[in-house]
């Protein structure tokens, strides 16, 4: 009897731990937060630090960040396949999305910010929020730079679209 307590309680001390030690092994930065305004700061703050892998985690749609659109060889096959008859995307190769995300963070790159407005988009079919943030990069300053940011399926928000044209335009 007192083998069958000692390995139940071994047991319950083992899946609390690895609880613990499961929720430190994610650095908050990386990840896309359960508030918009937090996401679309995490994700500036990972483009200046040149971080794609971080950009690529909180960048995403509805069905979940980029990082995760690189899928496993037999289910981009099978994406691929339904590509062809327009079911679903390509998976994207890790350079893609490495090559994605430095571009964006070369247009992001900013001495400063400043989250303006926060309000939600209306006539979408998932909950979408407009991040309104104002970039510095030097003596310029490009006001109200909107970003999309998308509720996920997994409820994490999600940084859609960027505005990037107010950047790279000027306007």
């Amino acid at each position: 009897m007192i083998g069958i307590r000692a390995l139940l309680a071994a047991a319950v001390l083992g899946l609390v731990l690895s609880g613990c030690a499961g929720s430190s092994g994610v650095q908050s930065g990386q990840m896309a937060a359960t508030a918009p305004m937090l996401s679309v700061e995490r994700f500036l703050h990972a483009a200046n630090g040149q971080d794609l892998e971080a950009m690529a985690r909180i960048f995403g749609t509805r069905s979940g960040p980029m990082q995760e659109e690189q899928g496993n060889p037999v289910s981009c096959g099978f994406r691929r396949l339904g590509s062809w008859i327009g079911l679903s995307a390509r998976c994207m190769r890790r350079e893609q999305i490495e090559l994605r995300m430095n571009a964006i963070a070369m247009i992001l790159r900013h001495d400063d910010f400043e989250i303006l407005s926060e309000s939600r988009v209306p006539g979408r079919r998932h909950p979408t929020i407009r991040i309104g943030v104002t970039l510095v990069q030097g003596e310029r300053r490009y006001p109200d730079v909107p970003f999309l940011v998308v509720e996920s399926s997994q409820g994490r928000w999600l940084v859609e679209e960027i505005g990037l044209e107010r950047i790279t335009t000027g306007r």
